[in-house]
């Protein structure tokens, strides 16, 4: 049984789309491009950690959906993959991606009990917040980004 994946490109409109094909069946995995529908873009700055208290990680998207799908299957090559840092602790919506890279350049610069305190506030367990991200509840157009 064949599934297909789109990731959506933050910085444009287009879709690439792979055909993956589950372990164990033999076959080889395509790729191409498909048409998909205009993304809203969303600046966001977030928080990935490798576990409660553990290697934190701040990046900022425009897509957060995306962006953490891609951190999570370790489509993005440095730090997160090699440190495993994929559990989504902390996010923050902003209108402007002016203001959400210097929010984020702001949060490097804060020390790390600071950065652990402001994870607190929000999510005092340091609860993975992406299950409720990728929520078939979600809005359809907050969706266009999610995988299949």
């Amino acid at each position: 049984m064949e599934a297909t994946v789109c990731l959506s490109n933050i910085y444009s409109y287009r879709t690439t789309c792979i055909n993956v094909i589950p372990a164990g069946i033999a076959g080889i995995q395509n790729t191409g491009t498909c048409q998909s529908e205009r993304m809203e873009k969303q600046p966001c700055v977030y928080i990935l950690v490798s576990r409660p208290n553990g290697t934190l990680y701040i990046g900022v998207t425009s897509n957060l959906i995306g962006r953490i799908y891609q951190h999570r299957q370790n489509l993005i090559v440095g730090f997160t993959q090699r440190y495993n840092v994929h559990n989504l602790v902390w996010y923050e919506v902003h209108e402007q991606m002016e203001s959400a890279i210097l929010r984020e350049k702001q949060l490097k610069n804060w020390s790390r009990l600071a950065k652990k305190r402001l994870i607190e506030l929000a999510n005092p367990q340091w609860q993975d917040l992406w299950p409720a991200l990728e929520s078939p509840s979600m809005a359809a157009g907050s969706r266009h980004s999610l995988p299949g």
